[in-house]
């Protein structure tokens, strides 16, 4: 039976049912709690926007929730966790279960086969619905709470250096030769920094090289001047299509597949790629999280509940899985700064709490 790693299957059923209904508690309090406070906060951000009304706050509770339960999802694992071995301990199932010959990996089983679906199916929404949502919503308070634009994937307010002078584009829609900007400002600049020249247009075009401008309009700053150009005109030369790409990046509101192929795209025109390197790996390694919360949760399932130390190791196990979600976001942080190669700093807070977490759970159970 030691090689079992369910020796009883109304057993698992019995505690994986259990572990599950919690998550779902959990999730649904921390969900609808944090989302209130959430639309109390932006909802008068929401109602300023000319002709928004009831039906946008709806459509903002819609856009933000997923984000959400991506975000604390492992959060109620961990608190599920708790709630489900102290359960089990202060009725002393945990007691006749070891009793009965099995060993606390045993026991852990079903939680961990919870847990991994409960990993399985965070990816999957994470990759269908969370990213789409985050896309939407962004471009949506990119401009206001207006209008939402009708291609979610727009990006706003793009800054791009061109030599010693800058080109910004209020909204850049399209990929590669057929990417259009709408909006644009092109600032001249001197030497010591100063703005000498501005030219606007409504809408510009990819020119290989440089930007069409339709219908360019020039401000002379020093004479205060604005002039008709009376044609169409070429700005940005130094522009490529490729560093919008790079701006419009974000890897929170693309797929795996779409972002592998964005930084494919980057990797092939020069560009370092390690931030973005680091949220690929974190993509993979984020939703595996909640497998980890049972290994460290682990300690509230043992001990006698009598003994008064119940309360003591459930704040133990907390305390744990909180660690890790310090350090998994400490070092994503340091990743993207550089310190740390991407896939170390995706992997190597779930390795190290993996292993810390077996080797409280062996030292002091097995």
């Amino acid at each position: 039976m030691q090689l079992e790693f369910f020796p009883s299957r109304t057993l698992a059923i019995y505690i994986g049912k259990m572990f599950a209904v919690r998550i779902v508690a959990v999730l649904l309090m921390l969900v609808l709690v944090l989302q209130m406070l959430d639309l109390l906060s932006e909802s008068g951000d929401v109602l300023a926007a000319p002709g928004n009304g009831q039906a946008q706050l709806l459509t903002y509770v819609s856009l933000r929730m997923p984000q959400l339960i991506s975000r604390f999802l492992p959060y109620s694992v961990l608190l599920a966790t708790i709630i489900t071995l102290m359960t089990l301990n202060q009725n002393s199932e945990v007691i006749a279960m070891k009793a009965a010959g099995l060993s606390a990996h045993q026991v852990l089983a079903p939680l961990f086969l919870v847990a991994a679906v409960t990993s399985a199916v965070t990816f999957g929404f994470n990759e269908r619905i969370v990213t789409r949502s985050t896309a939407t919503l962004k471009a949506w308070q990119n401009v206001d709470y207006g209008p939402i634009p009708k291609e979610a994937a727009v990006k706003s307010n793009v800054w791009l250096q061109d030599g010693p002078n800058i080109l910004f584009a209020r909204s850049v829609s399209g990929e590669g030769k057929a990417m259009r900007m709408e909006g644009v400002s092109w600032y001249r600049r001197d030497p010591t920094g100063m703005v000498t020249e501005i030219v606007t247009s409504p809408s510009a075009a990819y020119a290989n090289p440089g930007w069409k401008f339709r219908e360019p309009v020039l401000f002379d700053v020093q004479s205060a001047r604005k002039t008709a150009i009376g044609h169409d005109e070429v700005f940005g030369k130094t522009v490529e299509p490729v560093q919008v790409t790079i701006s419009r990046v974000d890897a929170d509101a693309e797929s795996l597949t779409q972002l592998t192929g964005s930084l494919a795209a980057i990797r092939d025109a020069g560009f370092r790629t390690t931030e973005l390197d680091g949220k690929w790996w974190h993509k993979l390694s984020g939703p595996l999280s909640a497998l980890l919360m049972p290994l460290l949760g682990a300690v509230a399932a043992f001990g006698l509940a009598r003994s008064g130390h119940l309360f003591v190791r459930a704040v133990i196990g907390m305390a744990l899985g909180f660690a890790y979600f310090v350090f998994d976001n400490a070092a994503l942080a340091m990743g993207n700064f550089g310190a740390y190669p991407p896939l170390l700093a995706a992997w190597a807070p779930f390795v190290l709490f993996l292993l810390i977490g077996e080797t409280v759970l062996i030292r002091t159970e097995e």
